[in-house]
Parts: structure tokens; sequence; C-alpha cells
């Protein structure tokens, strides 16, 4: 059996007297990629949330890499994230982006950056501010930021949003390069042909509870 790096147990999550994820209980092995799929509403996004240390369990807990969020570290180490609309500083060029993110942790320098956007196709040298930017290429720079410090998890809510066909196709085969070097990723998608085409296995989750 391979390592479990991330655990809800239990998990439940109320927001002014309604239950956003009731009961959650997951175990996700090092090394697949993991599909959730759901409509509008149903709890995808609170559930990364809840990984990522965004939001705090009412009940239960979150385990990553043994470590329980909220109680042993605030935000779990070690973890790349796209979650709902990637939020930058628009007066800033892609690149200057990541360097100012980058240099939050600085674990990284400028060849992983180059890196990051080489493996989206953004150029290093646009200088262009990121208002400019169309909504797909804000996407892949969310993507860009995501992988730069080379997460162990990766953690991608709907990472197609606004991409061309050529551009699902380049996002599918990074997806795919970043699995086979170990890495554990969480996907949402709208798309049935990411899902099938990516994921190791699926869950559903409707009204904030996984269906079995």
């Amino acid at each position: 059996m391979k390592e479990i790096v991330i655990s809800f147990e239990k998990y439940t999550k109320n927001i002014k007297g309604s239950t956003i994820l009731d009961n959650i209980n997951l175990q996700l092995e090092k090394g697949n990629i993991y599909g959730i799929i759901g409509r509008n509403g149903s709890g995808k996004s609170m559930l990364f949330k809840a990984l990522c240390g965004l939001i705090k369990a009412s009940e239960g807990k979150v385990k990553v890499n043994g470590k329980e969020i909220g109680k042993e570290v605030d935000f779990p180490e070690n973890i790349g994230i796209l979650i709902e609309h990637p939020g930058f500083l628009e007066h800033l060029s892609g690149y200057d982006n990541l360097k100012y993110l980058a240099e939050i942790q600085n674990k990284i320098d400028e060849k992983d950056i180059i890196n990051a956007l080489d493996l989206v196709e953004l150029d290093y040298k646009d200088k262009r501010s990121v208002k400019k930017y169309s909504l797909g290429m804000k996407q892949r720079l969310g993507i860009a930021q995501a992988i730069m410090e080379d997460p162990e998890i990766i953690v991608l809510d709907e990472p197609m949003n606004g991409l061309d066909n050529d551009g699902v196709k380049k996002v599918r085969k990074l997806i795919l390069e970043l699995k086979n070097k170990n890495k554990t990723i969480i996907l949402a998608s709208h798309n049935s042909e990411d899902i099938q085409l990516l994921c190791d296995k699926v869950y559903e989750i409707d009204k904030g509870q996984i269906q079995n």
C-alpha cells in the first residue's frame, strides 16, 4: 500500500447554521491523481480550502503528511494551490508576480521561476502587466505559481478554465508528467474527459458529502 499523504477524518464544516462539508472521510495516497467532481455549490472548493488550511473544521480533522491542519500546523507544508480564480497583482508582469510570491518562502531562485513559466508556455521576458493577460494566460500563470516550488502535493481547482484546446492538451500532459515525478494531485474539473484521462480515482461530492 502506498503512503497516505492526506486524510480527512469525520471532517465537518458549518457556516452560519448551514453544513458546508458533512462528515468527510477520505484517505489519499502519494503519487496518485484524484478527481473531485460535483455541481457548482456542491462543496468542491470548500473541500480544497479545508485541505489547504484556509478554513478550520467545526468537527473532525484533516491531516497532511501526518500533521493536523489548524492544530499542529496552520497550513500544510510542501503544497501548491490553484483554487477558483488565481489572484495576482494586476500591475506587475507574470514573472514579477511569481518572483514576489517566491520571496515569501525564499525556497527557489530565478531559474525555478523561469522553468515554471516555460512549462506553461509563458515568456518570462514578457513585460506586459497581468491585467493585459487573457483569461487563459492568467490561468496558466496560476498553474505556474502552483508548481514553481516543486511541491509534493498539488491542488488544482478547474485548471482548464479559459484554455483553448491546445492549452488543455498541454496542461493535461504537464499534469501527467507531474504524476510521473510521484506528485499527489487533487483535481476538480467540469470536463469529464479531463477526469477520465487523468485520474486514478474519482470522488463525487454533493451537498457537502462524499458519495460512495
